[in-house]
């Protein structure tokens, strides 16, 4: 390994206090703003570690502070040394983050992600930590010099824990700055030669926008969805020095990078084809095993290691025994003269069983009037089972705080309307 990088020997990183503080707080904000569709009221982070987990201060009633101790477990696997039942005993936030570094102390092999739900519902993705490990000593290679990390995204989903956890420990760096809540003009006035910038595409959309000239020595990161080139190139024109696209999600953790939208993504050097239609991937795992995984994407490959990604796969939902595509409904309304950007998903099982779309409406136009359209619209253009049966609209498609798009309920308050 490099002289410059950081031994594998080093401290675990649940050992490093301010690490372990993120990605739990981050967890448990995350969870709450699922648990409370009309916004969750949480006090400014960081959070003391007196914080109360009751009404006088994150406000868990008794199936919320179920709920959360629950998702956290689940992460970070505290039932693998049975100290997990201490969440629900325990009254304040320091209280749990010592429940956790005790759990982690006794067992840290494996720990557990949960996707986005941005293409359906979020599901449980369990990783070991040594293979997590492996990545981010690759990464650290491709990110020497590195004085400060900038994170724009939450430590506890899958990008956030390698780049803003692993990552620092693996370069070295002692300093994380949580830029989630800079305007852009600030984050400038804050960055330094030596910064690497961890976000995602809709963050650097709006600095690139917004934020100016930067400062030189600047790096960046990005990943969740796909940059898009003209983005890529733009954040080069004000001044970024690299950007560096990591392809992957959280049931592969990362599968490939590129530092320039004129070159393909190449391979980490763990993983390899697995036939010749690319739609597996084999990883060759710490332990010396080969594992294979299947991708949401069609990849258009160059040669054995490198590659484009043409599109995403979506897959079938069942509506009434049915298979439609919400794809195909999405292409449907977006031929709407009067439809922005519109996203379809099938509704949750207590919002019923057929699909939803959430509608961004074209600049001047009424979110209301858009219901009457929208029905006969869909009428003479898709099937029965294809039909959304609920309509929401708003000023942008839902996002969550990666950036990436997100379910929403179909009792979701103003500024949205429900149609």
């Amino acid at each position: 390994m490099d002289a410059a990088l950081i031994d594998a020997s080093a401290l675990p990183w649940h050992a490093r206090p301010d690490a372990l503080v993120r990605m739990v707080s981050d967890l448990i904000a995350d969870e709450l703003a699922h648990l409370r569709p009309g916004g969750a009221s949480l006090p400014d982070r960081p959070w003391p570690t007196d914080l109360a987990l009751d009404e006088q201060g994150l406000g868990l009633d008794s199936l919320e502070r179920l709920s959360v101790a629950a998702a956290l477990n689940e992460a970070l696997h505290l039932h693998e040394s049975g100290i997990e039942d201490l969440l629900l005993a325990r009254r304040r936030f320091g209280e749990w983050l010592q429940v956790a570094a005790e759990g982690l102390a006794a067992f840290d092999a494996r720990l557990t992600f949960r996707t986005s739900g941005s293409s359906g519902l979020a599901k449980a993705c369990p990783h070991a930590l040594a293979d997590l490990l492996q990545e981010a000593e690759h990464l650290a290679g491709l990110a020497r010099g590195t004085r400060r990390v900038l994170a724009a995204v939450p430590a506890h989903h899958m990008y956030g824990f390698l780049f803003t956890v692993l990552l620092p420990e693996r370069l070295g760096c002692n300093e994380v700055v949580d830029i989630r809540r800079m305007t852009p003009q600030a984050l400038v006035a804050t960055m330094q030669p030596g910064d690497l910038v961890i976000s995602h595409p809709a963050h650097w959309s709006v600095l690139a926008s917004h934020a100016g000239r930067l400062p030189p020595g600047v790096h960046g990161v990005t990943s969740t969805a796909p940059c898009p080139d003209a983005l890529a190139r733009r954040l080069e024109d004000i001044g970024l020095e690299t950007l560096t696209q990591v392809y992957g999600s959280s049931e592969t953790a990362g599968i490939g990078t590129r530092m320039s939208p004129a070159t393909a993504f190449r391979l980490m050097p763990f993983w390899s084809r697995a036939a010749d239609d690319g739609l597996q991937l084999l990883r060759v795992t710490t332990d010396g095993s080969i594992s294979s995984q299947g991708i949401q994407d069609r990849l258009e490959w160059l040669d054995d290691r490198q590659f484009n990604i043409g599109g995403r796969m979506d897959e079938a939902v069942q509506v009434g025994g049915i298979n439609v595509f919400p794809d195909r409904v999405r292409k449907v309304l977006l031929d709407h003269p009067q439809v922005a950007d519109v996203q379809v998903r099938l509704m949750t099982p207590e919002e019923g069983s057929r699909l939803k779309a959430f509608v961004v409406p074209a600049p001047g136009i009424d979110a209301m009037a858009l219901r009457s359209d929208l029905w006969v619209w869909t009428e003479s253009r898709l099937t029965a089972p294809e039909r959304p049966k609920a309509f929401t609209v708003g000023h942008q498609l839902p996002r969550n705080d990666m950036g990436k798009l997100s379910d929403w309920s179909l009792t979701m308050p103003q500024p949205f309307a429900q149609l």
